[in-house]
């Protein structure tokens, strides 16, 4: 038997049919990934860390690049690509200083490299046109609405360098057995997924310019994950 759900209080259908829209306001995320920040290393290693592992893998960096971590967090993605670009320039953001707290406690460990965690949203990216070779961000489309995404990929593209890279990571919908469970807990209790319910990001970055190089999907969990790897 095929259950569905129908939500008729909210608006979810504006990145596409039946898609769920993001419900907890932007200006609450700081806060709330300020309050999640004590737990979240171990739902990151839990239900996140084999999506995350092979966008690293998949980033192929290049010792010397220029790379930015949009929503850096507590470190766990930025700490990998430190120790891989010791003599180039990486620069992590994040929102929450909470997270960005335990992203320096993180980053303390490595020695001679070069980095620098700031405060900085995705909208408005601290970095002129045609920076970086390189620009990750795990975990934050999911938590966008619709009709926002838009300015941030065009600040994605600003920043990056012809050919540059682009590597995200996102919650997505789920593909396997048991992966609707978190898009249920969305419905019930949006902040229960710290504002996260599942996206597919591919067709939205074509319709950018961008050059969808791959996607793959993981599952950990139970939680759904897409890895995307494109190029401007």
């Amino acid at each position: 038997m095929r259950i569905s759900f129908h939500c008729c209080e909210f608006t979810c259908c504006r990145g596409g049919r039946n898609d769920l829209d993001a419900r907890v306001p932007q200006k609450d995320i700081g806060t709330l990934y300020d309050s999640l920040s004590r737990v979240y290393d171990l739902w990151g290693t839990l239900a996140e860390s084999r999506a995350r592992n092979r966008a690293i893998a998949l980033a192929d960096i290049k010792d010397g690049q220029n790379i930015l971590e949009v929503a850096a967090g507590t470190g766990l993605a930025f700490y990998e690509i430190v120790k891989r670009n010791p003599k180039g320039s990486n620069l992590g953001i994040d929102i929450s200083p909470g997270m960005l707290d335990k992203a320096r406690k993180r980053l303390s460990k490595l020695t001679g490299a070069n980095y620098h965690l700031e405060l900085g949203s995705a909208f408005h990216l601290p970095a002129e046109d045609q920076k970086f070779d390189l620009l990750v961000n795990n975990y934050m489309f999911d938590l966008i609405p619709f009709d926002e995404m838009d300015a941030i990929l065009d600040e994605f593209k600003r920043v990056l360098k012809k050919e540059g890279k682009l590597v995200l990571v996102n919650m997505t919908k789920g593909e396997r057995f048991g992966s609707g469970l978190y898009d249920l807990i969305f419905r019930l209790s949006p902040k229960s997924m710290g504002g996260c319910r599942g996206i597919r990001l591919s067709d939205r970055l074509r319709s950018h310019g961008f050059h969808v190089e791959t996607r793959e999907y993981y599952q950990q969990l139970l939680f759904p994950s897409e890895v995307i790897v494109a190029h401007k």
